[in-house]
């Protein structure tokens, strides 16, 4: 059978389906989808450590004044899209089903132990980074990984900044001694997914850093045990 000249197609990124420069002749991905995948793989750690943090806040939420059977304090109503992607199955899982496949095309060790999801996202990251430039030349499902990491940096973005208050959570009542009455000051206290940092708007009392919140814990506790009320 004969060709034409009309039969012929240019051709085109795997991932945006544009038309390849004749300077990206024999790539599979364009360098502008290779740039900008770069990119939010390199802005994905600082998003994962975010998200985490939110995660931990949620699950470690406490109610001074609560009753003590069973959890003894309700938790932060959940952000579904938080958890799962902090959890197992999350960020760290779906990175790691991307640098997987790509250590099996090039005949290398296959899922090389991580850590936790903490720990394996910054390593994920970085191995996708280094091999970024080769999977766009030769990876032939470069154009689903692509898309799978763009989505996955979506995801994360929209799950911390969602809300009218982006990466904010409350995280119990303020355990401070309130001068005048003798009590607990009682103020909600809200946590920051980007800042270690919490201050009461009441009193002012400040934990300043991650160390910090665990005195504020057991401050929190220790007004529950002592039966102190809002």
């Amino acid at each position: 059978m004969n060709h034409t000249a009309d039969d012929y197609s240019w051709p085109a990124c795997m991932a945006c389906g544009h038309e390849l420069w004749v300077s990206e002749a024999g790539r599979l991905a364009c360098r502008p989808c290779e740039d900008k995948t770069a990119k939010r793989l390199a802005e994905l750690p600082a998003l994962f450590r975010q998200l985490n943090t939110t995660a931990s806040l949620m699950r470690g939420a406490r109610k001074v004044g609560a009753a003590t059977s069973g959890s003894r304090v309700p938790p932060i109503p959940p952000r579904l899209g938080v958890l799962s992607l902090a959890a197992a199955g999350g960020v760290a899982t779906r990175l790691r089903d991307i640098e997987d496949a790509w250590r099996a095309a090039l005949g290398w060790t296959v899922a090389p132990w991580r850590g936790s999801p903490a720990e394996a996202v910054p390593e994920h990251t970085k191995f996708l980074i280094n091999n970024l430039p080769w999977a766009c030349d030769a990876y032939d499902s470069i154009g689903q990984d692509i898309d799978e990491i763009r989505r996955l940096h979506s995801e994360c973005t929209a799950a911390l900044t969602g809300e009218r208050r982006p990466g904010r959570v409350n995280i119990g009542y303020c355990p401070a001694a309130d001068e005048e009455t003798g009590g607990v000051c009682g103020k909600q206290l809200t946590a920051s997914a980007g800042s270690p940092r919490i201050q009461c708007g009441n009193c002012g009392t400040e934990w300043p850093d991650m160390a910090a919140w665990r005195d504020l814990r057991r401050a929190q506790e220790a007004a529950i045990e002592t039966g102190a009320a809002v």
